[in-house]
């Protein structure tokens, strides 16, 4: 089937990662669908359609989503309920027939991941096979393009990670590798391919490459697990988001996000982009594809 003759749905396409993909869809002459809890906020787009699509909505999911050949799920936004959202989701585009689901999961997705959320990753992955529909799954590292948002007023990144290392990977590489695997699903069909950078870095390096690329002092201070609880909980935030904070440093420590892999360019071919890259492109003033 040509990529002309699929039918095609996004989700999360108000959003960072989800815009990417739609917009380099919309570039390719890709007709699609844009699922939205609010189809207002969804990109304009030439040949996208924005309908009503809350992952809490199985009536409406199944509605947006019947006879879909080609699916990008997103995952929810943080919350208790995402799990049972996932599972909303997914029990809905089995119903609708969906030919094909690609899921943005998560590094390293397993029961008993360090980062907490890696585990609900792993249980939407059990839930789309046991449902039967043809997938893909993307494991996406710690975004590269987030490394900034880690740096405190004082230009401290604190976190109890260690020594430990991190292959963090490019958004822009992510959205590449999903659109490579929507177009042409089937060499892909039942695989799963962990995305990672080309290095891996410890805090100490990513404080060091944000020092050299933005001019402004960049330090990592380690922190014990008690002191990342304690430094956090001014916040206010509730015990499981606590949790994902902090396990997220838990997993560099320990090395789960360190295993650098080809699957960028496997998929793209093109090479996978580095931290220092993806700075000096926003610093540049680059195009925003969100």
């Amino acid at each position: 089937m040509a990529p002309t003759d699929a039918t095609y749905a996004i989700t999360g396409a108000s959003g960072r990662l989800g815009g990417r993909i739609a917009r380099r869809l919309a570039a390719a002459g890709i007709a699609q669908t844009l699922l939205a809890r609010t189809p207002s906020r969804a990109p304009q787009l030439t040949g996208a359609i924005a309908v009503s699509g809350a992952y809490d909505d199985h009536e409406a999911l199944v509605r947006a989503l019947r006879g879909t050949d080609r699916v990008l799920m997103v995952s929810a936004s943080e919350s208790p309920d995402r799990l049972r959202d996932h599972r909303t989701f997914v029990d809905a585009a089995a119903q609708a027939g969906v030919a094909h689901l690609v899921y943005i999961s998560f590094y390293g997705a397993a029961p008993d991941a360090t980062f907490t959320l890696a585990r609900d990753h792993w249980h939407t992955e059990q839930h789309i096979r046991a449902a039967g529909i043809p997938f893909t799954f993307l494991r996406d590292n710690l975004y590269a393009d987030f490394m900034p948002a880690l740096v405190g007023a004082d230009g401290v990144v604190r976190g109890p990670a260690g020594d430990g290392r991190a292959a963090l990977v490019a958004q822009d590489d992510i959205a590449d590798a999903a659109v490579a695997v929507l177009l042409d699903p089937h060499p892909h069909t039942g695989r799963t391919y962990e995305l990672t950078g080309p290095q891996s870095l410890t805090l100490t390096e990513v404080a060091r490459i944000l020092t050299a690329v933005g001019g402004r002092p960049v330090s990592y201070v380690p922190e014990t697990t008690e002191e990342a609880y304690a430094s956090r909980a001014r916040y206010g935030a509730p015990d499981w988001q606590l949790d994902a904070w902090v396990s997220t440093y838990a997993a560099i420590a320990d090395g789960s996000l360190a295993t650098v892999t080809t699957a960028v360019e496997d998929l793209t071919g093109h090479r996978a982009t580095s931290l220092d890259e993806v700075l000096r492109a926003g610093t540049e003033g680059r195009p925003s594809s969100e």
